[in-house]
């Protein structure tokens, strides 16, 4: 069975799209990897130069129209495809639960859209919405593990117990084979006192529910954001040897060691 990871959390700005466009990056060499863009903003298309709104068939039309997801895939880089989103996507939610006669598994769409093409690659990364609505019920049914970044500010972790909890939950009713790969930390200043407690504090509290948190940080840098403007690719298919760049690789060798 192909894995299929979702990078998830209900708080925007915390690096979900470089996360899961690195990981892509950093796997490529060695795997096939399709990236689901289940967000409206379509920055995974952006990441790899590709405008969003250019494209003419996208994951809405695979979900709400029944498309076939191979006419919505794109070739983005070699081992690396993508099924994009676009504006399109922010009309999803409604556009289902007004015909939940015509959509009577409204969670399960993703899932059964994913389904044909899933033993086509080695894994899916699934990139999310920064919400709780029908879009990441729809992500949490298609994926076995979750990742979960978390950017040590202030109300961090109550944004964090309310995903953990949500995943809990949805794993309870829809999806119980779902798992939570971990917690990484992203957005790191190590410089600053608010951080390095706020860290503490999510380290002892993933210990204490028995939760997996990366030995790994992703620091705060202006670097990824420039080589997704100057080079239009993700940072790890461009400065391999830079070390904030690594901190990618040393995530992907953390997740992949268990």
């Amino acid at each position: 069975m192909t894995n299929i990871w979702a990078v998830s959390t209900n708080k925007g700005g915390v690096l979900k799209t470089s996360i899961t466009t690195n990981l892509a990056g950093a796997l490529s060499k060695e795997k096939k990897v399709l990236i689901v863009d289940t967000d409206n903003q379509g920055n995974v298309a952006l990441s790899f130069g590709v405008n969003p709104d250019s494209l003419e068939t996208t994951l809405y039309d695979v979900l709400v129209d029944g498309v076939n997801p191979h006419n919505a895939i794109i070739n983005v880089y070699e081992n690396i495809d993508i099924l994009p989103s676009n504006d399109d996507m922010a009309f999803f939610e409604f556009d289902v639960l007004t015909q939940r006669e015509k959509y009577q598994q409204p969670f399960l769409l993703l899932k059964e859209a994913i389904k044909p093409i899933e033993k086509e690659y080695d894994l899916i990364l699934i990139d999310t919405p920064p919400n709780l609505g029908l879009t990441q019920g729809n992500v949490l049914s298609a994926s076995n593990s979750v990742l979960i970044p978390f950017q040590p500010e202030n109300y961090s972790m109550r944004s964090l117990v309310k995903i953990l909890q949500a995943i809990e939950n949805f794993k309870e009713k829809h999806n119980p084979s779902l798992s939570i790969l971990g917690v990484v930390a992203t957005l790191v200043d190590s410089r600053t006192t608010l951080h390095s407690q706020v860290l503490q504090e999510c380290r002892r509290f993933c210990y204490e529910n028995d939760i997996r948190m990366f030995e790994t940080v992703i620091p705060r840098s202006v670097r990824f954001a420039a080589s997704v403007a100057y080079e239009r690719l993700p940072a790890t298919l461009t400065e391999k040897n830079n070390p904030l760049v690594a901190s990618y690789f040393d995530l992907l060798k953390e997740v992949q060691n268990g």
